[in-house]
């Protein structure tokens, strides 16, 4: 639905009001993994507005006896000391690739939306008007910025030019509703929100619902000429009348530390409790960098956005992009006409997609489909792309690599490498072993799949089951203001600890088989089975619920809701109450597409419900698909 321009919200016009900043604090956590003294633990909070507090990291994280002590080498023959000095401790920061790219690919398409095609020289340019304009808001150093934007121009310069103020970025997942946004922007502490005009009203009823007293973020609205969008009122501060009032010369605000907070993503949906996963520049330039020598991107790719910039940044490709000089394609709709419309237009070289669009790719029909114009590599992740998948998109003319990875991780530091060997093998075959998450990235230090009792390595014998972990510099800094988690995942023993449980092959390729944390992985978004089953708790019906995973032909899985109801509802509620009930309250890609009503719920000795035996039944149901309808056995209350 379109927003007129008497449902704008009123902070659109409003003054800038302040909120919090972010910034590191040393908490001194040893770790075992320093062997000669103390690690330098980090709790990433809210500041307030107090001065600046960011820590200058002088040398590693793991510093001796917790103190920042350069480390210096002592030649075997002369004389003199070897170590950091200022000509060789620049931050590492990707956003210096930008100024790069105006030199090196000046003149190259850097950004393509529609009719509308901008220059890396132009690019560069708009990136420090926005930087300079956001400083002159008041915008400072650790302030955290949100973005609710789809995959068009403005959401690609907003991942250079908001840090290049100094500032957070942080991606809001346009899909998400009112309550879940007012609660990542409180949680964050959000100063300013860019808005694309379709989530005007979901931005206006997420600012209703914060919390009485706390600072309304300043609202600025990104125009669309290519959108039948009702026009601004002509005193409202929108995005392009913001870059006009910026410097195209600002010397952009660089970091002071490598390890200043760069972005932060969150991973959760409608809970009150969100966890924001913050990320520096070292992390984000090691990442970036990373993924493009793992993919082998050349000079000059021409690089379609279908997966959404906010989804961990997409995967850092923004950035990436700019080392290689490619030219990113926009696409605000991702289906099968306007991908295969683009690529055939656009000469597409490179996507990055959930498996649910490979599926939705290879499952188009002959009318929509068009030829591609040459090779076309596609990089997955996400849930595990079905071998079925991969063989028919690879038929079309698709060469896809797989990768793993987490918010967490800022991109994909596991990629199922590809081996010449395997090219004799018979294509079934072929797809299986690519349906495989693979190995560490070159810049990934460790990754490994730990038995939780005995904290060693599982054997590899692929079937042996264990929490895959990893430890590298994409690793995140923490949880904002939840040093709980960080710790829980962030451990003394120097690993990360993903909560996915896999298998390590013979060939030393890992495998994902189970989720320990439950999570449901629908179109690509992560879906909480806990925070779903809380909001069937709440109906005032239900007696038990429990969620799981039930594989779906066309977004890879989707909630199944297994539920017993009191004894006075019995044979009054249905399966359409359940899913009415969820869709008032929470996002619509997490309600349960499937509700399978049980007399009790299977549990333990200890009353803990089996979930493990209801992963068994959904499987066996089979993929629900798009004639199912809403649930898979309808209005139909099914008593087992």
């Amino acid at each position: 639905m379109l927003c007129t321009a008497a449902s704008w919200p009123s902070s659109l016009s409003s003054p800038l009001q302040f909120s919090q900043k972010l910034t590191l604090k040393e908490t001194g956590v040893s770790s075992s993994i320093c062997k000669h003294g103390k690690a330098n633990m980090f709790t990433i909070v809210n500041r307030g507005n107090k001065p600046l507090g960011f820590r200058e990291v002088k040398t590693t994280p793991l510093s001796q006896g917790g103190k920042a002590k350069l480390i210096r080498l002592r030649p075997p023959h002369g004389s003199g000391n070897l170590g950091a000095n200022p000509a060789n401790s620049c931050p590492l920061t990707p956003l210096g690739f930008l100024e790069r790219a105006a030199t090196v690919f000046s003149d190259c398409p850097s950004v393509v939306y529609h009719d509308t095609v901008f220059t890396w020289f132009q690019t560069h340019r708009r990136c420090l008007r926005l930087a300079s304009a956001l400083v002159s808001l008041g915008i400072t150093r650790g302030d955290v910025v949100s973005v609710l934007l789809p995959n068009v121009p403005a959401m690609y310069e907003m991942q250079f030019g908001v840090p290049m103020s100094g500032a957070v970025l942080n991606n809001i997942n346009t899909r998400l509703d009112a309550r879940t946004v007012a609660v990542l922007l409180h949680h964050s502490g959000s100063k300013l929100v860019f808005v694309d005009p379709s989530s005007l009203q979901l931005i206006g009823d997420a600012l209703r619902l914060l919390p009485p007293g706390h600072p309304i973020p300043h609202v600025i609205p990104v125009e669309d000429p290519h959108e039948e969008f009702p026009a601004a009122p002509a005193d409202t501060l929108t995005y392009e009348r913001l870059l006009d009032k910026g410097d195209p010369e600002f010397v952009w605000v660089q970091p002071e530390s490598e390890w200043d907070p760069m972005v932060i993503n969150y991973t959760s949906g409608t809970t009150s409790e969100p966890k924001g996963v913050v990320h520096c520049h070292r992390g984000t330039f090691l990442i970036t960098v990373d993924s493009l020598i793992e993919w082998s991107v050349p000079p000059r790719p021409t690089y379609l956005w279908t997966l959404p910039m906010f989804h961990a940044n997409g995967w850092s490709y923004p950035w990436g992009m700019a080392v290689v000089g490619g030219t990113n394609v926009c696409l605000r709709r991702v289906n099968a006409a306007t991908v295969y419309a683009a690529i055939a237009s656009r000469g597409v070289t490179h996507l990055c997609c959930a498996p649910v669009v490979l599926n939705m790719l290879a499952n188009a029909p002959e009318g929509v489909r068009r030829p591609l114009p040459g090779k076309v590599h596609v990089r997955t992740a996400g849930s595990p792309p079905p071998a079925a998948v991969l063989q028919r998109t690879e038929a079309i003319g698709f060469e896809v690599s797989h990768g793993y990875g987490l918010t967490e991780t800022a991109g994909l530091p596991v990629s199922c490498t590809w081996k010449g060997e395997w090219d004799s093998l018979p294509a079934s075959e072929r797809a299986r072993l690519k349906a495989r998450q693979g190995v560490r990235t070159p810049a990934t230090g460790k990754v490994d799949i730990m038995d939780s009792e005995t904290g060693c390595s599982v054997p590899r014998d692929g079937s042996t089951m264990g929490e895959i972990v990893l430890r590298g510099g994409c690793v995140m800094l923490g949880y904002l203001d939840d040093n709980a988690a960080t710790k829980a995942a962030i451990r003394e023993d120097g690993w990360f600890y993903t909560g996915d449980v896999g298998v390590m092959h013979p060939d030393g390729y890992l495998e994902i088989r189970d989720r320990s944390k439950d999570v449901i992985i629908n179109a690509g978004e992560n879906i909480s089975s806990v925070e779903v089953e809380s909001v069937l708790y709440s109906h005032p019906a239900v007696n038990e619920a429990a969620v799981v995973a039930r594989p779906d032909e066309l977004r890879g899985e989707t909630p199944c809701a297994f539920v017993s109801v009191k004894d006075y509802a019995a044979g009054t509620v249905t399966a359409a109450d359940i899913t009415a009930w969820c869709r008032e309250r929470m996002p619509q890609y997490m309600v349960p597409r499937t509700v399978v009503f049980h007399t009790e719920l299977p549990k333990t000795s200890t009353g803990k419900i089996q979930k493990y035996v209801l992963r068994n039944l959904a499987m066996e149901m089979g993929p629900a698909r798009k004639a199912d309808g809403a649930t898979a056995n309808g209005s139909r209350r099914q008593q087992q």
